[in-house]
């Protein structure tokens, strides 16, 4: 049986709730009796260890057979920072503001979907909730182990929408069907330390490695294409550890991210890398960690699905795109169609992060034609 429940009281308790990744502090709880008041079937299971972990993960699952709707996000917030007007935890109305860190990023999304669930008397089909406590960390041990749990046990959604808030200016005017991929390249150049008056009893690392950041920065990766925009490759850090001014250093390293989309693999992209950097640079050592591949749901029946949703609750017509940077649909994306929806990212990761609260409301109407219309199929 359901049975009403406030979008707005929840995502107020969520908040309340200093979820700072790894730590749960109590969300999943909130989550969990919530939907077990529904007739969920919650499962919940720890992942990893320190220092990334432990993670707090969630699992429900309501009704049989298909077609099978799932939803998915994260209970994790990113820390509040210092400089807010009020308590970041303690979530308050200024207006029709709703004020708290996770607001719109996602705690708000999260409380609108089960709101909207909680008016669903469900006849056929199932929906599944896919909840981490670990998108705004490392993202190790969340919705990997998720998909992992879920794959032993021979779950596999039909469709996937992800609460992220891919608004821009008004609820409902962009909806993401893909992301571009990233991955992280750190580079180290050893050379040998020396007195800068006796340059011919050391090498500098450091003339080579600019040599190499300089070749970096002149490649071309691509023009992008009807889905994605170009991909960049963009120097984030340079350093060589020296104190000194009569010193040659001993080594001097740097960092690199590119964000690229699905004109490459990640793996290719670390191997252009080391071969440019190695052209100038022999000696360097490279490494690399790819936290996302590039995907896409190309525009069809899920994507309308969705689009019609939000018009028919807020008149807009969302424009579909796959700007912004990584969320955890990169990894949902391998096991089932995606698409992200969800409130206005104007204050996510700011100070005074807030969700007008008409906008709580108006979600909770859309999640709820969503779900209505994918089940009826």
């Amino acid at each position: 049986m359901t049975h009403p429940i406030d979008p707005l009281a929840l995502t107020q308790r969520l908040i309340a709730c200093p979820s700072v990744t790894p730590a749960d502090a109590g969300a999943m709880a909130v989550i969990a009796q919530a939907l077990e008041g529904l007739g969920f079937a919650v499962h919940r299971f720890a992942a990893g260890g320190p220092p990334d972990g432990p993670i707090e993960n969630l699992f429900a699952i309501r009704g049989e057979g298909g077609p099978h709707f799932a939803f998915a996000g994260h209970s994790d917030v990113v820390p509040p920072g210092a400089g807010w007007t009020g308590d970041p935890f303690l979530p308050e109305i200024r207006g029709d503001l709703l004020c708290g860190r996770g607001a719109v990023d996602m705690k708000g999304a999260i409380g609108a979907f089960i709101a909207a669930v909680a008016r669903i008397e469900q006849q056929r089909g199932t929906i599944s909730l896919i909840i981490t406590g670990d998108e705004e960390g490392p993202a190790t041990h969340g919705t990997v182990a998720l998909i992992d749990w879920m794959n032993e046990r021979g779950i596999r959604p039909d469709l996937c929408l992800v609460g992220e808030p891919t608004s821009t200016h008004r609820l409902g005017d962009m909806v993401k069907i893909g992301r571009r991929g990233s991955v992280n390249i750190w580079i180290e150049n050893a050379g040998t330390q020396g007195h800068v008056a006796y340059p011919h009893l050391a090498r500098n690392p450091v003339p080579e490695l600019v040599l190499a950041l300089a070749a970096l920065d002149a490649l071309h990766l691509d023009d992008g294409n009807d889905w994605f925009q170009p991909s960049n490759l963009e120097i984030t850090t340079v350093d060589v550890a020296n104190a000194a001014t009569n010193v040659i250093p001993a080594k001097a390293s740097a960092r690199v991210n590119i964000r690229f989309n699905d004109e490459h693999k990640g793996a290719d992209l670390v191997e252009l890398v080391r071969a440019t950097v190695l052209a100038h640079a022999p000696h360097a050592e490279i490494r690399a960690a790819i936290s996302g591949e590039s995907f896409i749901t190309p525009p069809g029946d899920f994507s309308a699905l969705v689009s019609s949703a939000i018009t028919k609750v807020t008149g807009l017509v969302p424009e579909l795109s796959t700007t912004g940077g990584t969320s955890d649909a990169r990894f949902l994306s391998r096991i089932c169609p995606v698409v992200e929806f969800g409130l206005c990212n104007a204050t996510m990761h700011k100070l005074d992060e807030a969700v007008a609260v008409p906008d709580l409301y108006a979600l909770t109407g859309i999640y709820e034609e969503i779900v209505r219309t994918a089940l009826s199929r």
